[in-house]
């Protein structure tokens, strides 16, 4: 399978000692994005985990049980059709990555073992394929390398079952000659058909292993001291790819979700176009925290590439990013979409789907099939990028920030119109706004941290909420805003002016203090606001003669004391006297 754009192409990717290169040897760092739900699904992206469904196989039987199978097949259409299109990769291009990591699930490309017709046969499909196909060439038409990530391996690949779409009722992938087999056969199926094509950027053997080989007492491998049934796969699967391919780069990972490499350095020098992966999720990002796998990289003189990472902040975004590319270390991020604040793009989710899932786990509200049948497809037809938000936000924070430590406006205000709290430029923490809590580090820190007490709006450590405000409103507001935190807002005057700046806060305290600066000046003597009597009974504060000069002006708001309150907007219109 080529993609007709091999003359763009900058040749396949490579292991060269420590560094992955492209065909013209020059240093490649992916800046990847994940696929996340559309091949596999998981329960928490599916919003489904409350009514007991974690794994796509729970959510299918719970699909055909309440809607029939026929309608669930055409959901799954609709589902695979919508959710990863070529508008989403011109768009991911667009915003400054190089690169698609698909979630990859054998189930769209080979019978599961129960089923097949023959016993230790191979029926193959023609669906995943295609969908492959498709993906690569909106891929190359864009000069983006596919990493092909297999996420859901035969028979499961973990203890943690979301990931794997692992049923214990079943062999896993672990427990199974047969399974095995097939996933052996199928990387040979996809090496043998992308041989030739250089956009596709290698292969990603099998995503997060998590299972106990040795009775360490970790149900997911992180005690494992060999991981002997580990190595012999992976070794095995690269033998059967190189019979038919021997241009692609090979990625191999650890146990316990890719990073326990205990018992594993042979993999290195098993194959002269390898690199090793690891997984980064919710710890700090400090200098030493690559230590342990950069040891293994100067040791063993082998690639790294950090395949998976995401579910946090804005700012534990760049930090991320910034430590992998200080490193020359590629990434890819997940999800590029699903219903929160911390990806890409964001779903909505329609409420007759969050009735679906309310009616499975408490039977309330009642829901025919027609209506159910109705429910789903809302919720694949959400799954367009066309009816997604932009979090541009969050697009910010994993690419220009990564390089810099300016800030930029997150929207053109203008005079005379409302500057919404929520509106305050883009940057890094301590460079667009202060805010106290920022990241969650709790694999570290043994604690969870809601950076963005709100869940809304924005990625940040700003709280954003929904806002009740009757006046002008972009429907949300900033609240818990604490002493020592700032927002900043850029602002261009048409002329050096005074203008009357007025302020719609909400409070139950009597001795919020702020502070208003434009320019790094005080423009005003620092500001007490007296109690609204709640903190969703909005007031507006007034104050007269605040001068702008003529430009691009920096209006900073700093909460100087007293307890957390919520502000909607500002707004600057000309006073009268012109100075």
């Amino acid at each position: 399978m080529l993609s007709g754009n091999n003359a763009l192409s900058q040749g396949f990717l490579r292991a060269e000692g420590k560094n992955i290169v492209d065909g013209n040897g020059h240093n490649f760092i992916s800046r990847s994005i994940g696929t996340g739900n559309w091949m596999i699904q998981e329960g928490y992206m599916m919003k489904s985990t409350d009514a007991g469904i974690n794994t796509q196989w729970q959510f299918r039987e719970k699909l055909i049980e309440t809607i029939g199978e026929a309608k669930t097949d055409i959901f799954y259409e609709a589902w695979l059709d919508n959710h990863f299109t070529r508008a989403d990769v011109d768009s991911m291009k667009a915003w400054g990555f190089n690169s698609i990591r698909p979630a990859l699930h054998y189930k769209w490309f080979t019978l599961p073992i129960e089923d097949e017709p023959v016993p230790g046969q191979n029926t193959w499909l023609d669906k995943g394929f295609e969908m492959l196909d498709e993906l690569i060439a909106w891929s190359a038409a864009n000069e983006m390398y596919v990493f092909l990530d297999m996420h859901g391996a035969p028979g499961g690949q973990g203890k943690n079952a979301d990931i794997s779409d692992y049923d214990p009722s079943k062999p896993s992938l672990w427990e199974s000659e047969q399974n095995q087999n097939k996933l052996t056969a199928l990387w040979y199926e996809l090496a043998k058909r992308y041989k030739d094509e250089p956009w596709v950027g290698g292969f990603d053997l099998i995503n997060e292993i998590n299972w106990d080989f040795e009775n360490s007492g970790n149900q997911n491998g992180c005690n494992c001291s060999q991981n002997k049934p580990i190595v012999e796969i992976f070794e095995r699967m690269i033998d059967t790819i190189r019979t038919v391919n021997t241009n692609h780069l090979v990625f191999v990972s650890g146990n316990c979700w890719g990073n326990n490499y205990n018992g594993m350095d042979e993999l290195a020098h098993y194959d002269d176009n390898l690199a090793f992966t690891f997984h980064k999720y919710w710890n700090f990002n400090g200098p030493n925290a690559l230590d342990w796998i950069l040891e293994k990289r100067n040791r063993l003189n082998v690639p790294l590439w950090m395949s998976e990472s995401g579910e946090n902040s804005n700012t534990w975004f760049t930090n991320a990013t910034s430590l992998f590319e200080a490193n020359n270390i590629g990434w890819s991020w997940w999800p590029v979409k699903k219903s929160g604040i911390n990806n890409v793009l964001m779903v909505t989710t329609p409420q007759e789907y969050t009735n679906l899932l309310n009616y499975w786990k408490n039977g309330t509200p009642q829901m025919s099939a027609d209506a159910a049948f109705d429910a789903v497809m809302k919720w694949a037809d959400s799954h367009k990028i066309e009816n997604c938000t932009v979090q541009y936000d969050v697009i910010d924070a994993l690419t220009r920030q990564i390089d810099s430590d300016e800030a930029i406006p997150f929207k053109k205000h203008l005079i005379g119109e409302a500057i919404f709290f929520t509106d305050y430029d883009l940057g890094r923490n301590n460079v667009a706004y202060f805010d106290n809590d920022t990241a969650n580090h709790h694999v570290d820190t043994g604690s969870f941290t809601t950076w963005n007490r709100g869940w809304s709006y924005r990625n940040d450590g700003v709280d954003i909420e929904p806002c009740s405000d009757n006046d002008a409103t972009n429907g949300y507001n900033v609240g818990w805003f604490e002493p020592g935190e700032w927002m900043q807002y850029t602002i261009t005057s048409d002329a050096t002016a005074g203008y009357t700046f007025s302020i719609r806060y909400a409070s139950n305290n009597a001795q919020t203090k702020l502070r208003i600066q434009v320019n790094g000046a005080d423009v005003t003597p620092v500001l007490t606001l007296p109690s609204t009597g709640g903190w969703q009974s909005y007031e507006t504060f007034t104050i007269n003669n605040v001068v702008l000069n003529e430009g691009v002006n920096v209006l900073k708001v700093t909460n100087l004391k007293g307890v957390a309150i919520s502000i909607t907007l500002s707004s600057l219109t000309r006073w009268p006297s012109i100075r």
